[in-house]
């Protein structure tokens, strides 16, 4: 669809905002219960939901669960099995990190390991940023390279780091398997070589984790590294180029701004940390005139359902719903709600269910739906649709594609 979409779109005055719920979808807790949207207090999405189209989106296909990166290139309309990018190379760009020709970034979990290094906690806690630096710094001093390769070594948030392997030479390649096993009681898995080209990146990977749990053991919490999301340098069609769009990206997290970066989005710097919903808002008025498309990504309705926390799910999509009503007094064009995956508070993790979609349009119809929430998305004339169909909707519905075809 992109080269369908090049042809046809045109540039106008009209603006569309997307606001992405990272991981808004859920699930009940008790057989016919409620998922967190549907038990939160929410009066201005139930207000906007009666004025605008409701329908379900799957990011990547029918029971496959999507991970961030592909779920917010499939909104984003690049089909994510096509265009494929791994977590390093996003969290590298988003904290400003020049990648190079034959480089590899990994995207790193610190990690507590117990007793024959069997996974205790995969975010060690959720550490702050001050004591993600001090580890990090203390693991720079002890693995500058490793066999001739110069690793570097980055912060990132909370329990996230980044690893770069600079190439010398030979280009490194990125097709090794996760070190990460995601779930607790087991030990991290060694990392292994999927084609030639990468094994020399493998071996690295696997010094690195040998040589970081000798450098943290004595830590009270942070004694270990998992790694997944190995990727080298991608290269996308630009946002402007497609869609003819002086797009914006409003986020915190740096994966999501190295994202927004590969697809061309200027990055608005936003103070403060994650949850900085208030300092969002303001960074989104004070450049109101300044874009055609806003990306405002909201990270903690994710956290939460990852920690199993479904109260504290719930009460961040109140507080989200609590400040919609300064995004709609921009009157927008087109406002859009969506979720790139759901992470059920009961699963604790990222899971295959479809996210609710919204769209508010100047131009559009409504829908009967009383609330923003999986049940009444299911009622809604958007019905079932793919990921890669948010973007051309949103475009079509903010008047900015011409006819198909005589």
């Amino acid at each position: 669809m992109l080269e369908v979409i090049r042809e046809l779109s045109k540039k106008t005055e009209s603006k569309i905002v997307m606001v992405v719920l990272d991981g808004v979808g859920g699930l009940p807790l008790e057989p016919n219960g409620e998922t967190e949207l549907a038990s939160a207090t929410t009066p201005n999405l139930d207000a906007l939901a009666r004025e605008s189209q409701l329908g379900l989106i799957e990011l990547v296909g029918a029971g496959i669960t999507p991970g961030s990166g592909p779920g917010h290139l499939s909104l984003f309309g690049y089909d994510p099995l096509k265009y494929t990018v791994g977590r390093g190379a996003l969290s590298a760009v988003g904290i400003g990190v020049k990648l190079n020709a034959g480089d590899v970034a990994v995207r790193g979990n610190f990690a507590t390991l117990g007793a024959g290094r069997v996974v205790e906690d995969r975010r060690a806690g959720r550490p702050s940023d001050e004591e993600n630096v001090r580890v990090v710094a203390k693991l720079r001093a002890a693995i500058p390279e490793l066999n001739g390769t110069p690793v570097e070594i980055y912060t990132e948030s909370e329990h996230r780091f980044v690893v770069v392997f600079r190439a010398t030479g030979t280009p490194l390649g990125a097709n090794v398997s996760d070190v990460d096993p995601q779930a607790t009681g087991v030990v991290p898995l060694t990392a292994q070589a999927q084609d030639a080209a990468s094994e020399r990146t493998a071996q690295l990977v696997n010094a690195f984790v040998e040589k970081a749990e000798q450098a943290l053991e004595g830590e009270p919490q942070i004694n270990g590294v998992l790694f997944r999301g190995y990727s080298d340098v991608p290269h996308f069609p630009s946002f402007e180029e497609v869609y003819r769009l002086n797009a914006a990206c409003i986020a915190s997290y740096p994966m999501y701004k190295g994202l927004a970066q590969l697809v061309g989005m200027q990055v608005l710097e936003v103070p403060g940390h994650e949850d900085a919903l208030e300092e969002k808002m303001q960074v989104l008025e004070a450049n109101w005139d300044r874009y055609d498309f806003f990306f405002v990504h909201i990270k903690k309705t994710d956290s939460t359902g990852e920690d199993g926390n479904f109260e504290e799910k719930v009460h961040k999509i109140e507080l989200f719903d609590a400040l919609l009503p300064r995004i709609r007094a921009l009157n927008p064009d087109v406002l859009a709600l969506v979720g790139d995956h759901s992470t059920p508070s009961k699963l604790t993790t990222h899971s295959w269910h479809p996210v609710p979609f919204l769209i508010h349009s100047n131009w559009g119809r409504k829908d009967l739906a009383a609330r923003f929430t999986e049940e009444e998305a299911q009622k809604g004339s958007l019905m079932l649709r793919k990921g890669t169909e948010v973007m051309p909707l949103l475009m079509a519905n903010a008047l900015k594609l011409q006819k198909y075809g005589a």
